[in-house]
């Protein structure tokens, strides 16, 4: 009895640097969460925290990207990214079916242990009342034995109180700050975009030659497909290239390369690309007036002796009069 025990962990000290766990057993309204995800070194914060909360909702709750950014701050580029860790880590899975009345929705399964097999699957099973208790038929007494009353139902626990949680001083227990690199700034869009460049002068000709570029498009990149509503809204912003003499070569060029790949939106895209790219109008014969190198044109002369013409800025004598003059001198 005296013998130390050397495997038993040593208590923790009051007073340390580390965390200080003050527990209150819940009674109504937990959900039960495993190490192996509040723990998880392969998942971000945000991710962590979203199966935390996908795990504590009922059946059938709506989980859409759009949902939970209208529920958390975090907008959906962060949202849509924790959810792609979880279907790697095997917390989620998300399908697309199609339902009785040809609507496809996005079909969403949580699983609260990723790996687990069927046998260890825990189904929740209705609890048995009293009345079921004291109807359920007895077994029949064996022969020359006294048959047993039934045992009487245990007593059920009486709810304790609640416990007081005690105040902790928090100047003694530093709180760590995080680290402003783990935290990204957020990516979505505070601005409205910017509006859609339009032609000087929109000729029917200039019309029909943009939209007929974008309808073209599909030939070169099969996964720009654009609807007749998309063509006709960016048909403008095409006839401003083509209206600062563009050439359609390079309006392709502008708008096919390098697609992310998947395209998920090629409208949006190609709207962003041809406010982004746009050329500026060329210049006219003003602009280029002062850039342009000026010739210096010497004007012709007569010669005064034989009247041969010559360049000269003075009039005199062409090279051979000087020369004869020169000579006779």
């Amino acid at each position: 009895m005296d013998t130390q025990q050397v495997t038993a962990p040593p208590c923790a000290q009051p007073g340390g640097s580390g965390v200080i766990h003050v527990n209150v057993r819940h009674t109504a309204g937990f959900t039960v969460i495993g190490n192996h995800l509040a723990q998880h070194r392969g998942l971000s914060l945000v991710a962590v925290g979203l199966a935390v909360h996908i795990q504590s909702l009922p059946a059938g709750a709506r989980i859409g990207i759009k949902r939970l950014a209208e529920r958390f701050p975090e907008s959906e580029t962060r949202i849509a990214a924790a959810l792609r860790e979880l279907e790697a880590s095997g917390y989620l899975h998300r399908s697309r079916v199609r339902l009785a009345d040809g609507r496809i929705v996005t079909r969403t399964v949580s699983y609260n242990r990723p790996g687990a097999d069927a046998g260890s699957v825990m189904v929740p099973r209705p609890r048995p009342t009293r009345r079921t208790r004291e109807s359920a038929p007895l077994p029949p007494p064996s022969s020359g034995a006294t048959p047993q009353p039934p045992p009487e139902p245990a007593p059920s626990p009486e709810p304790q109180p609640p416990v007081a949680r005690p105040q902790l001083d928090t100047a003694a227990v530093p709180v760590p700050q995080p680290a402003a690199a783990f935290v990204p700034a957020p990516t979505a869009r505070t601005a409205p975009p910017p509006p859609l460049p339009q032609p000087q002068l929109f000729t029917p000709e200039l019309k029909a030659a943009a939209a007929a570029l974008l309808a073209d498009l599909r030939r070169l990149t099969p996964q720009q497909v654009l609807s007749e509503a998309d063509v006709s809204a960016l048909t403008p912003g095409v006839a401003t290239w083509l209206e600062r003499q563009a050439h359609p070569d390079t309006v392709r060029q502008a708008l096919t390369a390098d697609l992310p790949v998947p395209l998920k939106h090629p409208a949006k895209l190609l709207r962003h690309r041809i406010t982004a790219l746009l050329p500026p109008p060329l210049p006219g014969a003003r602009e280029l007036e002062a850039v342009r190198p000026r010739t210096i044109v010497i004007p012709l002369q007569n010669c005064d002796r034989c009247d041969r013409a010559f360049r000269s800025r003075h009039p005199g004598h062409c090279r051979d009069c000087r020369t004869d003059l020169a000579t006779a001198a």
